[in-house]
């Protein structure tokens, strides 16, 4: 990349093709390529490195909801930055400078550049935040409405567009990218919104579903927390899970994915559902079921977990927490690392402390191997079984039944993750 006051060309690669973006407008057509995903209600920023402008790590946030957030986005824009820059370090090198995407289409009765406009002082936190660690933005655009502008080069005519109206994003299918894309087989990306939409329950809420779930507590609860009945549930959660992951493998595949999401809910029974999703809140069952993430079974692996995150209405939003990690583990290993992100971020929002997300997210975030995190998972649950037997056994001979693993309050069951 050749820097002067404003980003001249950015260098990107789709399997094995160079592709050379030249200016903000390419930059902006070519975002969902490079996220594996069109971004809406993001904020996004992108590092670049070497003289030549090769992309590298990114980081993606939520764009701020209410007046509220904004007052918290000094904070946040320094969070942003920091996370960014130490993570290109930890990957080998400093970004030479970053690129910022502002991305949300227009609420009810706003115009595109009435868009541009409220967001323009969270382009300005971003740009103080990363200029305070020494890696300067060279462009900030915003994307809104199928057009773009640039917060840096508000005074130049944007392509064919004005500062006032932007300039359009290309027709889909017509970059330089997308045609790149195209010739590698690569899919065109679907938006974030439709991603997130496969892993959470429909509007209005399943009574049935949530009844379900309701009874499941009430037997399984009880006998999770029981140090002698517990391995039995594991036992029987992964029986349910192998039948069922059986049943999806069998079903034929459908390109429409909003049929074929309907067509894999109609797979899953409510009782042996629900049961499926109190049980793997227990690490025992998780860590068994983790092991379904190669080649051969991964397809049918990641729909069966998005279809059980989607069973997880109103008050057991929290429980789709595992599913969604165990989606993203899966979708990362079989290198869907957009869809792997996406069902990491959903898992967080949905319990902001479940450790298997959380380690997942990091290690994709450092853009570790699979294979590591495979080996770290069978250590512990080697070191796991080791602890649970000699437990069993005690001291001179067989234990007597010990307490629970973890109290539970209410109804909802928040086993060990």
């Amino acid at each position: 990349m050749t820097q002067s006051n404003e980003m001249q060309h950015g260098e990107s690669s789709i399997d094995g093709l160079k592709v050379v973006l030249s200016g903000p407008g390419e930059l902006a057509d070519a975002l969902p390529f490079l996220m594996g995903y069109h971004p809406t209600d993001s904020i996004v920023l992108l590092a670049l490195h070497g003289e030549e402008g090769r992309f590298g790590g990114r980081v993606r946030i939520a764009l701020p909801r209410t007046p509220q957030d904004v007052e918290e986005w000094p904070d946040v824009a320094r969070h942003l930055a920091d996370c960014l820059v130490d993570g290109s370090l930890r990957r080998g090198g400093r970004p030479a400078a970053i690129v910022a995407f502002l991305c949300q289409d227009p609420r009810e009765g706003e115009r595109p550049p009435e868009v541009k406009e409220r967001l323009r002082p969270v382009a300005q936190q971003l740009r103080v935040a990363c200029g305070a660690l020494d890696v300067p933005v060279v462009e900030a655009l915003c994307l809104s409405g199928g057009r773009w502008w640039s917060y840096c080069r508000p005074e130049q005519d944007q392509d064919s567009g004005t500062e006032d109206e932007g300039a359009p994003l290309a027709l889909p299918g017509t970059s330089a990218i997308a045609a790149a894309a195209a010739y590698a087989g690569i899919p065109m990306p679907a938006s974030l919104r439709d991603l997130e939409a496969r892993l959470r329950p429909s509007e209005p809420r399943a009574a049935a579903h949530e009844a379900a779930l309701d009874l499941a507590c009430a037997a399984l609860v009880p006998r999770m927390l029981d140090r002698a009945a517990g391995p039995s549930v594991a036992d029987r959660t992964v029986e349910l899970a192998r039948a069922a992951l059986d049943a999806f493998a069998a079903a034929p595949p459908i390109g429409d994915t909003a049929l074929a999401d309907r067509r894999d809910d109609t797979l899953l029974a409510d009782g042996e559902a629900a049961e499926m999703i109190l049980g793997l809140q227990d690490r025992e069952a998780r860590d068994r079921v983790v092991e379904w993430a190669d080649p051969q079974q991964a397809g049918a692996a990641v729909r069966l977990w998005r279809a059980l995150a989607r069973r997880c209405p109103g008050p057991y939003a929290e429980h789709a927490a595992v599913l969604l990690a165990l989606t993203g583990w899966v979708a990362w290993c079989s290198g869907d690392e957009a869809e792997a992100r996406v069902a990491l971020w959903t898992a967080l929002e949905l319990e902001p402390h479940c450790s298997f997300a959380l380690l997942l997210q990091h290690a994709v975030s450092q853009g570790l191997d699979p294979e590591v995190v495979r080996r770290a998972l069978r250590g512990t649950r080697r070191r796991r079984v080791m602890e649970a037997a000699t437990a069993r056994r005690g001291p001179s001979g067989p234990a007597g039944r010990g307490p629970g693993r973890r109290s539970l309050g209410g109804r909802r069951a928040r086993i060990r993750r």
